[in-house]
């Protein structure tokens, strides 16, 4: 060992010889460097590290000699981490000199976060709450409660505590509790839909009868001009039937509700031009609130044509209506309208309803053969809205999907064969005992309980018969001239007066208190022909209004509401009525 070391030694002399002097310095420089950055390194690693690496001192020359020789430890993980850093922090660097220049702060728009103009309180107080035409009379506090009456008085409170939810009966207590829970209840009314419902449809009604009374109001005095009433009425007005689909249709009947008075039906035949379109081969009902002639509320359509049609007497709800093939047709008026097919015409969308039930196609033995000439309610003698029947009158049943009437056979009656019948007399015949070659054209009954009714004729004589009598209290037989009767009917707010049109679209009124032999008015239309004639007004009401419904060729509906004096009852009319019956018997 020791002659290895005396020549390591000696040929590490020998190397030195070989290096100039300056050379060794800056060698000797370069080493200490190194030596200080192993140093730097080492100091982290354990101690057994350390304990290992360590050399007994040499002199400074050897030891530098030998470090120049030994071997260097690198920490990778360490030098990786470092670079990861640099790399992300240039990365950094080089995105924030891209977004600088991008980023800049908008000065351009300023708005003031509070804006409180200089007013006293008082100022504040009248603008807030004040009026125009008031002023503060005197401030109230609470030194004048002697002699005025003040509102700074302090009201009596209660505090009460409780418990939400309740999880017991005793869910609240009293202010000995220091723990105070304030809850204001409140109750949610009970609200009952079907009379909001009532009470919003009749409410949107009126509404909107008065817009129909402000536009007539505001309508040029030309234009009103030109619905001019006749010499026995007082006023009139129309009904809007310039409708697209209701040209060129004919009316053949009107029937006004018994307990609705202001609604009318009216039947609108085929149209005289058969089209292509879904209402060319269907017959029209439409009715009418009279307090709106604007439109008709809604239009019913069927296949058949329609001769005759009545309401419900109970509810203007269904409609009946008879058919010249004999069949019965019902609409419910309070089904919704997505049941029904609907077109838009003119911009306006209208819903045609289809029949609710038909006893079109229903082959029984009861059913109508020949066309049906007239429908009416008959009412029983139950005290229920929904008991009545349905009585038709002909020379000799399907349930649409969703429809809730239903039409059910009850009795027939043969009018031609009554001698089975108790009741006498079994006919009514004329004053003359000669066989006449007429038909009956009207009947009406006397609508004030007296078993009365009268008869129009195809020759123009007017018949007034009473039920126990085989022949006439009165007959009238040249009123018209030999004109047919076509409309005939009493007045619904006077016993004594009744109205007849003939053919040739005269008007004839009747007061048999002022003349029992000849009419007291005569009117003969002026434009156009009459078809057919029905009355309306109020009897309950003493309001006088007693209206003549007329439908003219054209398809066009007038109203005139009749003179006072032949509208507004008497005193004890019926009774002076009965005895002028009496004395003609």
């Amino acid at each position: 060992d020791d002659e290895d070391k005396s020549g390591e030694a000696g040929d590490a002399e020998e190397n030195l010889r070989e290096v100039p002097f300056s050379r060794t310095s800056e060698i000797e420089e370069i080493q200490r460097a190194i030596t200080a950055e192993n140093d730097r390194i080492f100091t982290p690693l354990p101690k057994k590290l350390e304990n290992k690496k360590k050399e007994p001192v040499m002199e400074r020359q050897d030891s530098s000699v030998r470090s120049s020789f030994c071997g260097i430890f690198m920490d990778f993980q360490m030098a990786n981490q470092r670079q990861s850093s640099r790399s992300m922090a240039s990365k950094q660097k080089k995105r924030t000199s891209e977004l600088l220049p991008l980023i800049d702060l908008d000065f351009s728009v300023s708005f003031s976060l509070l804006d409180l103009p200089p007013v006293n309180e008082y100022d504040m107080y009248i603008r807030n709450f004040g009026k125009m035409d008031t002023k503060q009379a005197y401030v109230q506090c609470n030194e004048d409660n002697l002699d005025r009456d003040i509102q700074t008085e302090e009201v009596e409170t209660l505090e009460k505590w409780t418990q939400h939810p309740g999880e017991s009966a005793l869910v609240s207590g009293g202010e000995e509790h220091f723990n105070l829970i304030h809850s204001r209840m409140t109750l949610t009314p009970k609200i009952d839909s079907q009379k909001l419902a009532n009470f919003l449809q009749s409410a949107c009604q009126v509404i909107a009868v008065l817009l129909e009374e402000d536009q007539v109001a505001t309508q040029p005095r030309k234009l009103r001009s030109r619905q001019t009433s006749l010499s026995i009425s007082d006023s009139c007005f129309q009904l809007n039937t310039n409708q697209p689909f209701l040209h060129g249709r004919k009316i053949p009947c009107l029937y006004v509700s018994q307990v609705q008075r202001q609604t009318l039906l009216s039947v609108h035949g085929l149209p005289e031009k058969a089209g292509v379109g879904l209402l060319s081969r269907k017959s029209l009902i439409c009715v009418w609130n009279i307090w709106q002639p604007s439109s008709p509320q809604k239009v019913l359509i069927c296949d058949s044509e329609v001769v005759c049609c009545c309401l419900s007497p109970s509810k203007a709800t269904l409609v009946f209506a008879g058919t010249v093939d004999g069949s019965l047709l019902v609409w419910d008026l309070r089904e919704d309208s997505r049941m029904h097919p609907c077109m838009m015409i003119t911009e306006t969308e209208w819903t045609f309803r289809v029949p609710t039930f038909s006893t079109d196609g229903i082959l029984n033995s009861v059913n109508h053969t020949s066309p049906i000439l007239a429908v009416e309610p008959v009412s029983t003698s139950l005290n229920s809205d929904h008991s009545y029947g349905l009585s038709s009158l002909s020379y000799q049943e399907g349930l649409v999907p969703g429809g809730k009437v239903k039409l059910v056979h009850s009795s027939t009656m043969e009018l031609n064969n009554r001698h089975d019948l108790k009741v006498v007399p079994k006919l009514f015949r004329p004053q003359e005992s000669r066989l006449r070659s007429i038909s009956i054209t009207a009947i009406d009954f006397f609508p004030f309980g007296k078993p009365l009714f009268l008869v129009g004729c195809s020759d123009g004589s007017i018949r007034l018969h009473q039920m126990t009598s085989e022949y006439p209290l009165m007959q009238w037989n040249g009123s018209t001239k030999g004109q047919p009767i076509i409309a005939l009917q009493w007045a619904l707010t006077r016993p004594a007066v009744f109205f007849a049109l003939d053919a040739s679209s005269n008007i004839y009124i009747w007061d048999l208190l002022e003349n029992d032999l000849l009419p007291v008015a005569k009117q003969t239309m002026p434009s156009e022909k009459v078809v057919t004639m029905t009355l309306l007004g109020e009897p309950e009401k003493a309001n006088g209004l007693l209206g003549i419904v007329l439908a003219k060729e054209s398809g066009q509906i007038d109203i005139q509401y009749v003179k006072k004096k032949w509208a507004l009852p008497q005193p004890e009319e019926s009774d002076k009525l009965y005895s002028i019956l009496l004395q003609s018997f």
